[in-house]
């Protein structure tokens, strides 16, 4: 994993400005467009309740408030950051105006006790991110569903750093993880590759690296003792 990284250090440094749609503004869409817009690319911002109540944020950032359908218009990547349970909600044939090849990043978590209700292909198995992808009708990219948005904002760290925090990433689409993890890069954080997104139980809610803050090898540790099964807390 090591070599591998500092192979992709060599060989990609730093991501060039993107167009990039953010839909939700909650703790983790916030900070990702404090963060993304002062690194210089074109955030654009939607949530649930309209353009309107984004000017605070807009005004902060520089960021451009949008609805939902408009978010992904033109974007090179979209970050879904909304709970479950509003997904079905969001406008049909979202993606369809994306740029070719968008990555799609998926921050969800499922919390049926705390918020979503029961979602029954999840508790018969289904990884959370892959019902997501059915829902919205694209492959999606899981990350950032375990980390605490105020380190998305404090723990950044430079390439090569001590201890830099990692992230797990998981997904089926090698080049837009390859994306993401860039993105993901550039933002401070180095990344660990969970797999398809067929293995990204391991990075759900309950599973040891939810939460996680530990470096490449702490995180890649981490995922190894992840167990598919759903713990209590984390069931209907």
């Amino acid at each position: 994993m090591r070599r591998e990284q500092l192979t992709h250090r060599r060989h990609h440094g730093k991501v060039g400005s993107m167009k990039i749609g953010i839909i939700g503004a909650g703790n983790i869409g916030g900070n990702l467009t404090r963060r993304l817009t002062a690194l210089g690319h074109d955030v654009s911002v939607a949530n649930s309740r309209g353009p309107q109540t984004l000017t605070e944020l807009a005004r902060e950032t520089g960021a451009t408030p949008v609805t939902a359908a408009q978010a992904a218009r033109g974007a090179e990547v979209v970050v879904v950051t909304i709970p479950l349970k509003a997904v079905p909600l969001l406008p049909s044939g979202l993606l369809d105006e994306a740029a070719e090849g968008v990555a799609v990043i998926d921050t969800g978590n499922y919390y049926p006790q705390q918020r979503d209700g029961r979602i029954a292909a999840i508790e018969e198995g289904l990884p959370e991110s892959r019902w997501t992808e059915r829902q919205i009708g694209h492959p999606v990219i899981k990350a950032f569903n375990g980390t605490y948005a105020q380190d998305i904002l404090d723990n950044g760290r430079p390439q090569g750093s001590p201890g830099r925090q990692a992230l797990p990433v998981a997904g089926d689409d090698a080049a837009a993880k390859r994306v993401v993890r860039d993105l993901i890069d550039e933002l401070g954080f180095d990344t660990v590759d969970t797999g398809g997104l067929d293995e990204s139980w391991r990075q759900q809610p309950g599973s040891p690296v939810y939460g996680h803050r530990g470096d490449v090898e702490a995180v890649t540790k981490a995922l190894a003792e992840a167990s598919p099964e759903r713990t209590a807390e984390w069931r209907a």
